[in-house]
């Protein structure tokens, strides 16, 4: 599980813009990316990233 104060404090890399913490991974509705949380850490590489459908 992610601290709530770091994610206050993380971005997407991609956009700016603020991420959301939805199961395992970090999501991005401006950039439409879902960053995966590896053993409690944020992987934001956008390289890592997967895309995910807009709603």
């Amino acid at each position: 599980m992610i601290d709530e104060e770091l994610l206050k404090m993380l971005v997407c890399p991609e956009s700016k813009s603020k991420l959301e913490l939805v199961g395992d991974e970090l999501i991005c509705e401006k950039s439409q990316l879902a960053y995966p949380i590896q053993d409690g850490i944020p992987v934001l590489l956008v390289e890592e990233a997967r895309k995910i459908n807009s709603k």
